[in-house]
Order: C-alpha cells, then structure tokens, then sequence
C-alpha cells in the first residue's frame, strides 16, 4: 500500500469547514453541523482512507460505482490526455466529438441486440428524467400524445431530481416534494418484507408481478406509457426478485403496448456476473438507463441506451428533440467510458463476479443465515443484502426505526468495514477486482459487526 496523501489543512479545520459551509446529500443536516464525519483523503485498490489515518475496505464500491477499485491508472491518463487536447465542447448545434461518438459505439456493442444509440447525461437521475421526456415524445410522434401516465414500485430508487424522485417509491423522499401526479406505484418484489410468513415465493412473484397488470387496466392501456424498474432494487436493499417475477413481468408489457425501462446505475457493468441484469432475466427493454461504473465512478456521466423501437420513431420525424445537458457527452467523461469498457472486455472481472469471486462472496455470506440476528441473506454476483430481526419465525424487526442495522453499519465502519444500512438490512457491494482472501476479510469484519449489535439488543442463537 502506498502511503496517504497528507491532506493540505490539519484535519480538525477541515471538519470545521466542512461543518460550517458544506451542505450534504442525504444527511441530517442539523446533526452533521453538530457533530460532523469522516474526511476521506486516498483510496487505493478496494481500500479508502481517512485523514485521521483509519483505513477501511470498502464494501460498497463508494456508492455502487468502482466497479474496478481505486487504482485504475488507465482510466486517469485516459482523462487526463483528453483534457489536454480537448477539455471541454458541448454536444448541441449539430456538434460532437470523438470520445463521445466512439463510447456510444462502444456502449451499443456491449449492450442487448436491439440498442443502436445513446443520449448522454451526467448521472442516473438525470438518464431518468430524459426517459420521461423520450418516451413522452416517442408517444407524440406516434400520435397518442394521452399515454403519459408511468408505473414505477414502491422502495424503488431511479435518482432524487423531482422527475428521477418521483419514479422512485420512496416515501421519505416523498414526504419532501410534490411528486409527478403522472407516476404510479405498485408493490416490490420483496418476499421477505412483503409476503404472508407461509406464502412461497413463486407464487408471490406472480401476484406481485400481475399488480402492474391490474394497475395498466386501471389506468387505462391508452393512457400508460411505461413501467420501469431495476432488475434488482439496489438502494432499496438489494431485493432479487423470485424466479417467477421478471416472466410474468415481460409478458405483460409485450401484451401491452407499454414500454419497458430497465434502470442498470447499479446493476450493470458487472455487478450480477454479467454486463447487464437485463440479460441475466432476458428481460428485453426498450430503454436503459445507466450510470456509475460507466466509468468507474472516476468521471460523472450517464445516460439512455435507447432501443431501435424508439429511436426509429424518434428519427423518422422531423422536429427537435427539447432536451439536453450542458455536460452531455464531455469529452472527458466519455475518455474515461472508453477505457472503463476496455478493462471489462480486455479481462475476466465480469465473467469472475458471476462464476467464481461472486459466488463465493454469497456461499461466504450464507453462513450467517444461523446468526440469531439475520433473518435473510439475499444477493447475486458481487452485491448482497442481510436482513437483521430480533425473531427469525416472526420476521419482527431488531430496533424501531431501522436503529438496529444503523448501529451495525456503524460498528462495522469502526472496525474498517463500510457497508450501507438500508431499512433492516445491511447491504455491501464491494469492487468486482476482490479476491476470495479479501472477501474473506470483508465476511469476518461483518461477523465483528453482526456479533456487536447481537450483543447490544440482547439478541442470543
């Protein structure tokens, strides 16, 4: 390991200042001016480090996004030459450049049969405000301009813009906003959280699957433009969805005449073993969104793949497109893109997180289902979720308000783990380049955690 980057301030004035002018995301901002948190200044392979000198494997990817680790140097030169030659050139007025024309040749090669372009954008919530904007115009143009209306499911995650929040299930969120009044929701599929105690999963699968059915009649066919979902909720605690769910799902939008929008932030490039859950559910959406390990989290971008059955009717009318980013398809963004891709192509890190190193991680993770607190252990490839209970026959919840797994995020981080508590569970996505030592040291840190907060509810096997 190389030493850290000495940070430039001492780090009590950069907490300070961090307190007193930096306003977060998803942060209780009274508490963080109180108190404040960690300042992270190097990260190396699938270790961050902070200034106070801690080092902690991480095991979320930093925010589902590192697919490759930390030390990707490729990846930095790339971005660095481009931004010597050509830092910056916008994308409108009939203009482009060669990064952003060769990534989109690069992202159709990869990407399901029936995807031949890509609308750029900077992040996942703004993919999925554009596929409002592209399934609303694709409607226009076809002359139904009343199919606006989109289905989305409750606890999914599509981005926190009010467009993206509201797509979105969750009710937190919610609570802030004034939603879309077009954006519907219908359940998860979420056996564990959802389900009768004696209901099998197949069969609440199907039922669960057939709500989208009844919510299309109920809005009428004509009025309902699309439905989107995750192939698996990732921010939502990595729900995988019974084997009967994605069937029944696609049989309905193929009966009717809705569009399907897979959203890939977290689950492509990668994370399921394979370069897009679509895939892995032969699922066959019109439209992609994806975000994050596009370039490995070491440049914003994001975007729409955008199947032909849309784009064909997009090109064959004349009339703008009202829409764009200042930033769509930087240049220097798209170099990074570029070299991402290479690394998956040129390596077996895909193929890896679906044949050995993911099935690993979720072999090593299954020896917890005996822990007295785990109620559930859930995954696929290289992501996972952990349900924590104080009654496994009941599925009753370890603390009010999500405070158990709260407690055991934060034991695991002090003892060099970062992991995500999502509701009850603790959810972990760590970087595809582990090895079966380094998941090893992942699995005993959780097992610290798990036995800590075990023992502070009073919970024993």
């Amino acid at each position: 390991m190389h030493a850290m980057n000495t940070p430039t301030r001492p780090t009590a004035l950069l907490k300070k200042l961090d307190q007193s002018h930096h306003l977060h995301p998803f942060t209780d901002l009274h508490a963080y001016s109180q108190n404040g948190g960690r300042i992270y200044s190097h990260a190396e392979h699938i270790y961050i480090s902070d200034t106070d000198g801690n080092q902690i494997l991480d095991g979320m990817s930093g925010l589902w996004c590192c697919n490759l680790g930390y030390s990707q140097n490729n990846i930095i030169e790339a971005i660095y030459e481009q931004l010597q030659q050509l830092p910056y050139y916008n994308n409108f007025f009939n203009c482009s450049n060669q990064p952003a024309i060769e990534l989109a040749k690069a992202l159709v090669d990869i990407t399901p049969a029936q995807f031949s372009h890509v609308f750029y954008t900077n992040s996942g919530s703004e993919a999925n405000d554009t596929n409002i904007k592209l399934v609303h115009r694709y409607y226009d143009l076809l002359g139904k301009p009343q199919k606006k209306q989109i289905i989305s499911r409750h606890n999914a995650y599509h981005g926190s813009t009010i467009a993206a929040g509201s797509l979105g299930g969750m009710n937190y969120m919610h609570k802030q906003y004034i939603g879309l009044s077009y954006v519907h929701h219908i359940s998860q599929p979420y056996w564990f959280g959802n389900a009768d105690l004696s209901e099998d999963k197949d069969a609440f699968g199907i039922r669960v699957a057939r709500e989208l059915e009844a919510k299309i009649d109920e809005l009428g066919e004509e009025n309902v433009a699309a439905f989107i979902a995750e192939p698996i909720q990732g921010a939502g605690g990595v729900i995988v969805p019974p084997d009967s769910y994605w069937p029944e799902v696609k049989r309905i939008c193929e009966e009717r005449d809705i569009l399907l929008i897979a959203d890939e932030v977290i689950c492509g490039f990668g994370r399921m073993g394979e370069l897009f859950g679509s895939e892995h559910y032969d699922i066959k959406p019109d439209l992609i969104t994806f975000a994050k390990a596009v370039t490995n989290g070491y440049m914003p971008l994001g975007g729409v793949m955008v199947g032909d059955r849309v784009a064909d009717v997009l090109l064959a009318k004349e009339g703008e497109f009202n829409h764009g980013l200042t930033y769509s398809g930087h240049p220097a963004a798209c170099a990074a893109g570029i070299e991402t891709l290479k690394v998956y192509s040129s390596s077996s890190i895909v193929e890896d997180a679906g044949k050995t190193v993911g099935p690993y991680l979720q072999a090593q993770l299954r020896e917890f289902e005996d822990h007295p607190i785990v109620g559930e252990v859930r995954g696929m490839g290289m992501f996972a979720g952990i349900e924590l209970v104080k009654d496994k026959s009941s599925r009753e919840r370890l603390a009010p308000d999500s405070a158990g797994a709260i407690y055991c995020r934060n034991v695991a981080i002090e003892n060099g783990l970062m992991l995500r508590a999502t509701g009850d569970a603790m959810i972990m996505s760590p970087p595809l380049i582990c090895n079966q030592d380094e998941i090893d040291s992942l699995v005993d840190k959780l097992a610290i955690a798990l036995d800590q907060t075990a023992k502070h509810y009073s919970v024993t096997g």
